[in-house]
């Protein structure tokens, strides 16, 4: 059994977001065009509650992109996105949703972000997903989505320490690449055991 997993195919992470990926939007119909190749579909939606603590302005005098600590490490601020019920939390309208056998919602803890779709990033809280995809079979995961080096990546990463066979398709991904992150991520994925496919 095959999965395809689509990370956070999102308005916020789509050019005119608040969280925009450059070309992020191009991927959807590629996506579309694949999915009918897996058992399962499964989608994940960054989900966020209002003054989520990832977000740069519930940090005084925080500017987005920068770097704090939090309980559980290092943490990136980010401008406020996918804040639950917005528009920009939204499945962008060219993907095809009606092939999803499942939703993930991540991230909906107010004090912990959550990159993975297996983990929040505390590394403790499970989403799920992982029994999900047990129960229904699936060893072989495809991963594609927004963003490569954040939670594609992490998400990819995860699944191969689960256990799961992971590839990456990387023409259906797009990547943020702050200071280098992609090239870290890509480096990350291959010594993990993740299949990068070009």
């Amino acid at each position: 059994m095959k999965a395809l997993v689509v990370i956070d195919p999102q308005i916020d992470f789509c050019p005119g977001g608040a969280l925009a990926v450059a070309d992020g939007d191009s991927i959807m119909q590629p996506i579309n065009a694949m999915m009918d190749a897996f058992d399962m579909v499964i989608l994940t939606q960054d989900w966020h509650p209002q003054g989520h603590s990832s977000f740069a302005s519930s940090h005084e005098c925080a500017a987005p992109f920068t770097l704090t600590e939090m309980p559980y490490g290092p943490q990136v601020l980010w401008p406020d996105h996918c804040i639950q019920g917005s528009e920009g939390a939204a499945f962008h309208a060219a993907l095809d949703t009606d092939r999803a056998d499942a939703v993930i919602r991540k991230g909906t803890n107010p004090a912990v972000d959550s990159y993975s779709a297996f983990f929040e990033n505390d590394k403790a809280t499970v989403t799920g997903l992982a029994g999900l995809l047990r129960e229904r079979g699936c060893e072989d995961l495809t991963m594609v989505g927004l963003a490569t080096d954040y939670c594609v990546a992490w998400s990819a990463l995860d699944g191969v320490a689960n256990g799961f066979r992971v590839d990456v398709r990387l023409p259906a991904c797009r990547a943020i690449d702050l200071d280098g992150s992609l090239d870290k991520a890509l480096a990350d994925m291959r010594a993990a055991g993740v299949t990068l496919v070009e």
